[in-house]
């Protein structure tokens, strides 16, 4: 069993990013930011996220990478060249090109997760100006065989309990 942080759009903050740290760093396994961290690639907030460019976002980062963890291949992007606030379309094909078994994206603020084919597609939301919610959002994903918890939480650390889901998602 392995756990995944993912976080998204933090457009500037530095001690939320290093609180995240701070406070998962022991229990999971990957932290993943899908962009606009508007931080440059060196900076010390980002040690330890697996980071992609936004487009708000400047410096050395890739636009796209994919990982595998606990046999599960994570595509990660922030989705602005995937044009995902009008359609996961695009980006569902990019995850069956690169055989990703979990697309994670930013970009549209907005919290959500969702199957499709046999690919979990996830945001998110922002950390800092979540769109469709009030809370502040980010993701810890608990990779098992044949399924993935997904748990959310507020920028606060409070587990959102309406919110936590199962995805009947077996390794492949």
């Amino acid at each position: 069993m392995s756990k995944v942080l993912i976080v998204s759009d933090s457009h500037g903050l530095t001690n939320e990013l290093k609180m995240l740290r701070e406070r998962h760093m022991n229990e999971v396994d990957l932290m993943i930011h899908c962009g606009d961290s508007e931080m440059m690639p060196d900076d010390e907030v980002m040690n330890g996220y697996l980071t992609v460019k936004g487009n708000c976002d400047f410096g050395s980062y890739p636009l796209e990478t994919t990982t595998e963890i606990a046999g599960r291949k994570f595509f990660v992007t922030h989705g602005h060249k995937y044009s995902v606030k009008s359609s996961l379309m695009n980006l569902q094909y990019k995850a069956a090109e690169v055989g990703a078994d979990i697309a994670c994206f930013g970009h549209s603020h907005i919290l959500g997760a969702e199957v499709i084919g046999d690919t979990l597609f996830l945001n998110p939301g922002s950390i800092r100006m979540p769109r469709g919610r009030l809370e502040k959002t980010y993701v810890v994903l608990e990779l098992l065989n044949d399924k993935i918890n997904m748990t959310v939480y507020d920028i606060s650390g409070r587990e959102l309990k309406d919110l936590a889901f199962e995805f009947a998602l077996p390794t492949r």
